[in-house]
């Protein structure tokens, strides 16, 4: 039997109402300067090359330059010779490698846990924790700016999500007193260092709010492991250790490598790879990546000092420009609108600094900036230079 379609091809008006819907799409977007357009970046330490020119960057994440240190690509390297690139299968069927557990051991020791879970991304981590521990009945607190990671995750689990002004203790207070008692179950969910502005969550704060109300604390530390609290992240930043029953964070920043993780006590970690789908369903991290992540913890335990470069830049820098002093790595410099934020970058670039732009939607409408990130191996002389930049071709005095 033969089969004969009805009517006309579909497949030639389908795709040309789809190249039409993105069309106009992207020139709506171009309009008002939020397309995004990725440049090809080839790094070299702290340098980048970008169509010919060779910048000295202050847009990476990699706060320690271990993506690039000779021992995490040497361990990376003997790894591969060993095991291959790939891990073949999800961890629960055939991907479970040996290095996979021991990163779980060592994030665990490092993070003060019981137990440690590594996913393939942050990204995969906060969307697969999230619904593994709350669903449509219960109650989920999200700071209003959170990690788009979290409140997809958020989205996912079906729970009642409240947004709660950034870092407002009161209004989250107040949304416990207003509607905890009617849910079973409730998590409170924050960046514990927030990607674009570089401060800090109240942690300690959010902590004994979540033990009033019986409610339970995800922090998500993408940006403080391997920079404050001597390398243990942001738990970790003030004294006394904050009660953070699920430290979340990743290995792609400070770290060097990729993947994310979960860092908590066994019962939960043994949920999470039971329940979590995003680590039921994906395939393990390469060997490769966990061996160059359990080297960069290594170097994290074993050289304090060094851990501390990148925060002292970031002050180094703020002192400069009269800036608030920072908290992490990050400094962000507020200028409103994108198309302000694309002329002071490529104002800077012409001084050969590569600083992006942050636009809407990363950031919310009217707050689009410059977002600068400091290394351990940027030399003190070249922050000064950048800071004398800023003042002269961003600030105009």
């Amino acid at each position: 039997m033969v089969l004969r379609p009805l009517g006309p091809n579909p497949h030639g008006p389908a795709m040309h109402s789809l190249d039409e819907f993105a069309c106009e799409k992207l020139t709506a977007l171009e309009r008002v300067q939020l397309r995004r357009m990725p440049v090809v970046t080839a790094r070299q330490g702290i340098y980048v090359d970008r169509a010919g020119r060779r910048l000295l960057s202050f847009s990476s994440n990699d706060y320690l330059n271990l993506s690039q240190h000779p021992a995490i690509i040497n361990a990376a390297v003997e790894a591969t010779k060993r095991h291959g690139v790939g891990a073949g299968a999800s961890r629960l069927v055939t991907g479970n490698h040996p290095l996979h557990i021991e990163l779980e051991r060592r994030l665990a020791r490092l993070k003060a846990t019981a137990a440690a879970c590594v996913f393939g991304s942050g990204y995969l981590a906060n969307t697969g924790i999230i619904p593994a521990l709350v669903g449509p009945d219960d109650l989920l607190l999200i700071d209003e700016l959170s990690h788009a990671c979290l409140h997809a995750g958020a989205k996912l689990s079906g729970a009642a999500i409240h947004r709660y002004r950034h870092c407002d203790m009161a209004r989250a207070q107040a949304l416990l007193v207003q509607y905890r008692a009617a849910h079973p179950r409730a998590l409170i969910v924050t960046d514990a260092v927030f990607s674009m502005d570089g401060d800090s969550a109240p942690l300690h704060d959010l902590a004994e709010l979540a033990q009033q109300y019986d409610a339970w604390l995800l922090a998500d530390d993408a940006h403080g492991l391997g920079v404050v609290g001597g390398g243990r992240g942001s738990s970790f930043a003030n004294g006394e250790p904050a009660n953070v029953p699920l430290q979340m964070g990743t290995l792609s920043k400070a770290i060097g490598a990729y993947g994310g993780y979960l860092c908590a006590s066994q019962p939960v970690i043994d949920l999470m790879r039971t329940r979590a789908r995003t680590f039921i369903y994906s395939t393990g991290l390469p060997p490769l990546v966990a061996a160059a992540a359990i080297a960069a913890v290594d170097l994290i335990e074993r050289e304090p000092d060094y851990v501390g470069e990148p925060l002292r830049k970031a002050r180094l820098f703020a002192r400069a420009l009269n800036l608030p002093e920072p908290q992490s790595a990050i400094v962000p410099l507020i200028l409103g609108e994108a198309d302000a934020a694309l002329a002071a970058a490529q104002a800077l670039e012409e001084d050969g600094f590569l600083v992006v732009a942050i636009r809407p939607p990363t950031v919310p409408r009217g707050t689009a900036r410059l977002r600068f990130a400091f290394t351990a191996q940027h030399p003190d002389t070249d922050v000064e230079r950048l800071a004398a930049s800023v003042r002269r071709r961003v600030l105009g005095c």
